[in-house]
């Protein structure tokens, strides 16, 4: 059964009015299925490599929250379509400031934000860490289905699930220093958590491209399924964890997550964004942009 998030069927109506499950299958960004007990959140915008724009990651917040408190829902994957997982906030999007129909309340006399691309940015990631913040609070396991590459953005949202599995075709890349960014969607917060502070710096600063068995060894990810198996490898364990005793794995959740500081994460992801967004008015990132769109290398420079 499915519907996407936040799109019209032929009636008018939206897929979350008509519950998950509903017949029609209406265009959007975020595909929600469920099976039995297991909610499936699907990024599909491959023409974009499953990058979001504000429209995307709104749904992506309303299925999320959709799936974390529907109590007949006991475990929730989140996956890409077309062998990718994520890669983040949508640069082209950012690059062209949004449109008048994203940012008219912010800019009621004007077709889209103030010069310079913080604004473009807080729009999208807002809805992102909401999002996330609802994975940690949520009473049920999430699994992070990663098959293909998880750069920037989408790096953050798979380390903020609480399992990590990998097809052996997957990389991940922490990404953001490529165009000049400080890093948001929780990966500031969860990589010294998950690697250590060394291991941690060492990606942010050098940025190496891991494939799946290295993110597996760095304790990034919690195992690593051949690609022909890995969707029903995945769903297996979704089921087993949704045929368990999902109040307990609640409590536990709830306590691990104490005992690791993530009752700070919130406040972290506020943060995030803030110098995120302020330094994406900054020239690097400006040059950063250009650079990934001519495809050559950024010519950062001194204030």
């Amino acid at each position: 059964m499915s519907g996407r998030a936040g799109g019209p069927d032929a009636t008018g109506r939206h897929a979350d009015d008509a519950g998950i499950g509903a017949d029609a299958a209406p265009r959007g960004p975020i595909v929600v299925e469920r099976e039995g007990a297991v909610g499936t959140i699907t990024i599909d915008r491959p023409e974009r490599f499953n990058s979001m724009d504000v429209e995307t990651a709104r749904d992506f917040r309303k299925a999320g929250l959709q799936l974390a408190r529907d109590e007949g829902v006991r475990c929730v994957v989140i996956r890409g379509s077309s062998g990718i997982f994520c890669s983040g906030a949508d640069l082209k999007y950012v690059r062209s400031s949004g449109d008048a129909h994203d940012f008219g309340y912010l800019h009621p006399e004007a077709s889209g934000p103030e010069p310079g691309y913080g604004e473009s940015f807080k729009e999208i990631l807002e809805y992102i860490h909401s999002t996330i913040s609802e994975i940690k609070r949520a009473p049920k396991p999430f699994i992070a289905a990663v098959d293909g590459v998880a750069a920037a953005g989408g790096f953050g949202i798979a380390m903020a699930c609480d399992l990590v599995f990998a097809s052996e075709r997957s990389r991940f890349e922490w990404a953001y220093g490529k165009t000049g960014l400080t890093g948001a969607e929780s990966s500031t917060f969860f990589l010294p958590r998950l690697v250590g502070l060394r291991t941690a710096l060492g990606l942010v600063l050098l940025n190496p491209r891991l494939h799946a068995y290295r993110a597996l060894e760095m304790g990034l990810i919690n195992d690593v399924f051949p690609d022909e198996t890995f969707d029903e490898e995945v769903a297996e364990i979704a089921a087993r964890l949704a045929r368990g005793p999902t109040k307990a794995y609640a409590v536990a959740k709830s306590l691990i997550h104490q005992a690791a500081g993530v009752d700070r994460l919130d406040y972290h992801l506020d943060r995030e964004l803030e110098e995120l967004a302020r330094i994406a008015d900054e020239p690097d990132f400006a040059e950063g942009l250009a650079s990934f769109f001519e495809k050559r290398e950024p010519r950062f420079g001194p204030d």
